[in-house]
């Protein structure tokens, strides 16, 4: 009797427990580039896949934010920026990269950027066509890069430089290269472990180049080159719609990175802000959030997760600020990471909530009024601050 109830209990139990559904979906933030080994760096792309029923969910559809939204929520102008050249500093290449920028600016309706038509460029680190071996990873990190560039600024020439591996000496080259080929502004959403600028600080010291670098995506830490002085160093922030007079809430993401670097120094920062004696990360920040990514487009890279994605990290928000520089028209001005903290006044909007982690300094990690480490002075309100 006692194994008769027994089993009565069990199916009882069963006739009310809730069955795995074969639609159930979920969702995952992958990184697409392998952790470097010693002496290299990663990309800080995080794609966001939706599974159903176990597999990966592929999008016929854009999903995640747009160039609309993105110059919305940032108040960009939509008829500046014409002429001027955004380089993107990736390692390895991107077979696809002109076919899928193509795609992504037919979508929202961008004017065509091709090489045809002289708008778009790819080359190596060297300036030339022996182009590196393709990555998946990397090429999805290529895709969005892109893709955030032709979103906030449309009329924006683009110069891919793609380094043969992933270590810092070839990336500095690839960064030389894009300066030497007349970039106004560059864009780096890579990072390895904290190092000193007498070391690698040559290849990111461009004047009149305004050069952009994530500050990771792993939270409070530092990486390079976002902590060199010579690069505005871009944190994250989480961006979503809101009913106030902007449109749009941020708070500090998460993943952002963000402290106080252990050797380079910053001039232009006072330590009384930053409580840092050294070189302080981060400058200014845009949309990182995988959680309220952007749409981007990549046909390249792996089988089942291409077409449309989406897209956070600060290898987000590196290239949209670095194509808010090229809009603004002032990169002449810029000598090193101190423009924003020369001209940051009116031009912000300030995020005071949301942190990345613990630290010693509290503003290093948690969102304030005025300076702090995940978000800088803020996020772009125009482009008077750049």
């Amino acid at each position: 009797m006692r194994w008769v109830r027994l089993m009565l209990s069990v199916l009882a139990l069963l006739a009310v427990a809730p069955m795995p559904s074969a639609t159930a979906t979920s969702t995952t933030q992958v990184p697409v580039c392998k952790r470097p080994p010693h002496g290299r760096v990663s990309c800080f792309a995080i794609r966001v896949d939706t599974r159903s029923g176990g597999r990966i969910r592929h999008a016929s559809t854009p999903i995640g934010l747009t160039p609309a939204d993105l110059r919305s929520a940032y108040a960009l102008p939509t008829r500046r920026g014409s002429g001027p050249t955004v380089a993107i500093v990736d390692a390895y290449d991107d077979p696809s990269a002109e076919h899928d920028l193509a795609v992504y600016r037919s979508q929202f309706k961008l004017p065509a950027c091709t090489a045809a038509n002289g708008c778009f460029r790819k080359v190596d680190q060297h300036g030339g066509d022996r182009l590196p071996a393709p990555d998946p990873g990397w090429a999805q990190e290529i895709s969005l890069d892109l893709d955030m560039v032709s979103a906030v600024c449309p009329r924006c020439h683009l110069l891919l430089v793609e380094a043969s591996s992933a270590s810092q000496a070839n990336l500095g080259l690839a960064v030389d290269t894009a300066a030497r080929l007349g970039a106004v502004a560059i864009s780096n959403s890579y990072g390895g472990a904290d190092a000193s600028d007498s070391t690698y600080g040559r290849h990111y010291h461009h004047a009149g180049v305004a050069v952009t670098a994530s500050s990771g995506d792993s939270g409070y830490g530092v990486s390079y080159p976002a902590s060199s002085r010579w690069v505005t160093a871009v944190g994250g922030t989480s961006l979503r719609r809101a009913h106030t007079e902007r449109g749009w809430h941020e708070t500090a993401w998460s993943g952002a990175g963000s402290g106080c670097a252990e050797s380079n120094t910053a001039p232009y920062q006072r330590t009384s802000t930053t409580q840092c004696v050294h070189r302080a990360v981060a400058d200014i920040a845009a949309v990182a959030d995988p959680a309220t990514g952007v749409a981007v487009y990549d046909s390249f890279a792996f089988e089942d997760t291409s077409g449309w994605l989406t897209f956070g990290g600060t290898s987000v928000s590196a290239p949209v600020i670095a194509a808010v520089f090229a809009l603004a028209g002032n990169t002449a001005d810029v000598a090193d990471g101190s423009y924003v903290w020369k001209h940051h006044t009116g031009g912000v909007y300030d995020v005071t909530t949301g942190s990345n982690g613990t630290c010693p300094t509290t503003r290093w990690c948690t969102a304030r009024r005025g300076w702090d480490g995940p978000t800088g002075w803020g996020t772009p309100k125009g482009v008077a601050a750049f």
